[in-house]
């Protein structure tokens, strides 16, 4: 598909974005709040504007909720039959205890949970929070993010369609001071669970407590480490490393944000970063040659402008991008890579959430370990090796709620995902989650001395 010139034959060229087509109004079908399985405009009266970002063009405006009541695609269908799976699994247990007396401990359903998710991964997002929720007998209201409410909306649509009874999950779409916070406030909400920002995710906390101390999940930001080893296979963690860094535009909270690099093979894997990075096809996203598209919106892109900026002014290397392509008003930047950081350098201390990849070198494992661990974040890791010994020594060392060996962003519905420190607490995914959606109740029962 690609030409020997290397430009894309049929599609865009590196560097540089298609023009998509405008999707039409008429395309749009579900923009009103979903409760109950059924459509209601606003209680206010007002809307919000969706925009597409590869475009800057309105698509439609979306009612706001406020103090009231593609990669995705496999994800979301894995994590829905897997929890599906759970739904008449989730029991108790029998206690032996002393003397005549018998327990037996319930598992039931929390009550109405809140999620408050991303636009970063919609419909994953999505059903992240439902598929555990709904498994364990619950009912939930959902926030989506105000930059990508069609796609909750449409799973509104979907959740009707198959039959759901009224009221078992609600969708209200709106902004984060309000109807996020009316979630995070609300006496009738018994949990709250949230993906994004650290921030945001300190004032859902908060706001948890002085209410009704409901129970909080949270899955927040991350710097995460990529650990590279002379003895690894390189180009398997050039590969992986620029997946880490680059998938969804750097847009990830699981971004492969600082990768240390053996000294002796540090030259080497920047230079093969950069040829990987050079192949990177940027241009529409619903074009199938297209491999990098747009930022979500002109906030996120000026932010992370100007932490390359910053990058560039404290004496980082930049190897490669670190510019807009497109027009004045475009969202896309180039793929960036930067060589020689030091651990006091911005790009190196706060999470870009965007295209930036961050390579530093180290000598000792030890040094490293402590490097990769002097972070308030703790997400997740890599370790690129051959030695299986070091593999287990450093997924031990990592201060992370999840440790990949020799691969990047391996998320499985089976697999818990969560992580330490300011990345949040609580997990997501697996049989782990399942607790965090379930009370457990204790029942004691005297029995008769004699039969």
């Amino acid at each position: 598909r690609m030409a020997q010139n290397g430009t894309a034959q049929n599609g865009p060229v590196e560097g540089t974005a298609s023009v998509p087509q405008p999707l039409k109004v008429q395309d749009i079908r579900h923009t009103k709040i979903f409760i109950n399985n059924e459509w209601h405009t606003s209680s206010t009266g007002r809307t919000f504007p969706t925009f597409n970002p590869a475009t800057g063009v309105k698509l439609c405006d979306v009612e706001e909720g406020d103090k009231s009541f593609y990669v995705d695609l496999d994800g979301s269908i894995k994590t829905l039959r897997y929890y599906a799976g759970w739904s008449d699994k989730v029991h108790g247990k029998s206690l032996p205890i002393d003397e005549s007396f018998m327990c037996l401990t319930k598992h039931e359903p929390v009550g109405v949970c809140g999620a408050i998710i991303p636009w970063n991964f919609p419909l994953l997002m999505f059903s992240w929070k439902i598929g555990p929720a709904l498994s364990c007998g619950n009912t939930v209201v959902v926030k989506p993010a105000e930059e990508t409410p069609l796609t909750a909306l449409h799973m509104g649509s979907l959740i009707a369609e198959a039959g759901f009874p009224p009221g078992v999950v609600n969708i209200i779409p709106g902004f984060g001071p309000t109807a996020g916070a009316a979630i995070a406030n609300h006496m009738d909400i018994d949990k709250v669970t949230f993906t994004g920002s650290t921030q945001v995710g300190q004032l859902i906390k908060e706001a948890a407590a002085k209410s009704n101390l409901k129970r909080v999940t949270l899955e927040l930001g991350g710097k995460n480490p990529c650990i590279v080893f002379s003895d690894c296979d390189l180009q398997l963690a050039v590969e992986e490393t620029h997946k880490g860094a680059f998938y969804n535009q750097g847009q990830c909270c699981t971004a492969a944000s600082r990768v240390f690099v053996e000294e002796s093979i540090y030259e080497e894997f920047v230079l093969r970063s950069v040829e990987r990075a050079k192949k990177v096809v940027i241009g529409d996203p619903l074009d199938p040659l297209t491999s990098h598209g747009p930022q979500i919106s002109r906030r996120q892109f000026l932010k992370i402008m100007d932490l390359i900026d910053s990058g560039k002014e404290e004496g980082a290397r930049l190897e490669y991008g670190g510019v807009a392509v497109g027009g004045a008003e475009s969202l896309f930047i180039q793929p960036t890579i930067f060589s020689n950081l030091r651990d006091h350098m911005r790009i190196a201390k706060e999470e870009i959430f965007g295209p930036v990849q961050c390579i530093f070198s180290f000598k000792s494992q030890q040094e490293v370990v402590e490097r990769a661990n002097r972070s308030p974040f703790g997400l997740v890791s890599a370790v690129f090796t051959g030695s299986v010994d070091r593999a287990l020594s450093m997924s031990a060392a990592l201060d992370t709620g999840t440790v990949w060996v020799n691969c990047y962003n391996a998320l499985h519905a089976q697999t818990p995902f969560g992580g330490f420190k300011m990345s949040g607490h609580g997990r997501e995914l697996g049989e782990y989650a399942l607790a965090e959606y379930s009370e457990v109740k204790a029942v004691t029962i005297k029995l008769r001395e004699t039969l």
